[in-house]
């Protein structure tokens, strides 16, 4: 396969899907500028991610695909020849963007094979598979960038190094926040749920923990939208070291808030990605179950921390509706903050 220089060259990438599949594709942006320091690199993606992907310094760019997608082809064709472009990688494929991108002619455009829409709309189709793989999902994504010159997928720990590039933003903590996170003592960040994109660990078990941790001197921080507090609010026991911030925060104060505290427990969500990249202690709860085991979702970072209740899980093991998350105990994770 001839190699294509991208020294000098625009080149999107597109991932139009959730914060924690953002965060796993950024990597990939690290191996770009390592490889091609010239190269401008344009992030497309929904808008509710604009405040992570704005948080890595690889990015040059922001494209919100909302401005686009709504519009009258003829609009989209345009909006899209104005990013003047060399290059583009469907990390998340689209059948839209695929097809406006080959509409404006960009010369590279890069897509797995497994989508027969891309055999028409794409100039290179890396075969691989991701469901059926061992590797962890920001190693699968490095296969796109076999046309640019890559042959051999960095290790996880080499992928782990892209996380320095992330800094969170510089904004001020709401009011109800700055006293209490300068109190002594350690403090957690519990996310309980996932917006049901991940297997969850009960409510009740949260509330077990939360106790303990107040018993510990530990402040203790519910984060969430509105609606997700909304479910558990009325459970979050009643404490001045327990604060509820659920729908109280923008994205970019929950980032920042994130990079202040201690640890962070969350499942495999947006979340618990966000501090892995930041370095905190972060720990996520798990069920072994393929496609979505540690082993392809857990967090990058250098002080990540993942509990799954039985790697061997035999129900797991043969994809049956199993939920043995839940049976990972309160010790386990005290355990983990000692």
């Amino acid at each position: 396969m001839k190699t294509t220089d991208l020294r000098d060259k625009r080149v999107i990438i597109s991932r139009t899907d959730s914060i924690g599949d953002v965060l796993l594709t950024l990597p990939i942006c690290a191996w770009i500028k390592e490889t091609y320091p010239t190269a401008t690199i344009l992030f497309l993606g929904k808008g509710y991610t604009k405040s992570v992907v704005e948080c890595y310094d690889l990015v040059d760019e922001f494209i919100d695909w909302k401005n686009y997608e709504n519009q009258p082809k003829v609009e989209q064709i345009e909006g899209f020849r104005s990013l003047k472009a060399d290059a583009i990688i469907h990390v998340f494929p689209n059948k839209d963007i695929a097809s406006v991108a080959k509409k404006v002619r960009i010369p590279v455009r890069v897509g797995t094979s497994h989508r027969s829409y891309h055999l028409l709309t794409c100039t290179h189709r890396p075969n691989f598979t991701r469901k059926r793989s061992d590797l962890h999902e920001s190693q699968l994504n490095h296969e796109l960038l076999r046309p640019f010159g890559l042959t051999d997928l960095p290790t996880l720990e080499e992928i782990k190094g892209a996380t320095r590039h992330f800094h969170a933003p510089k904004v001020s903590m709401p009011s109800f926040l700055e006293k209490v996170l300068q109190s002594e003592g350690k403090s957690i960040i519990l996310h309980p749920k996932s917006q049901g994109s991940a297997r969850e660990w009960p409510m009740e078990k949260y509330i077990e923990l939360t106790h303990e941790l107040v018993k510990r001197d530990y402040t203790v921080f519910f984060t969430g939208t509105q609606a997700e507090g909304d479910l558990f609010r009325s459970q979050i026991p009643t404490h001045e070291k327990v604060i509820d911030t659920t729908g109280r925060l923008s994205l970019d104060e929950l980032i920042a808030f994130i990079s202040k505290v201690d640890f962070l427990l969350a499942c495999s969500t947006g979340p618990l990605h966000i501090a892995g990249y930041l370095g905190i202690n972060t720990i996520g709860f798990f069920v072994p179950k393929r496609p979505i085991h540690p082993g392809r979702w857990k967090a990058l970072g250098p002080n990540v921390s993942i509990l799954v209740n039985d790697p061997e899980c035999p129900k797991c093991a043969k994809k049956a509706d199993c939920n043995c998350i839940a049976d990972i105990s309160v010790d386990r994770v005290l355990d983990l903050l000692s």
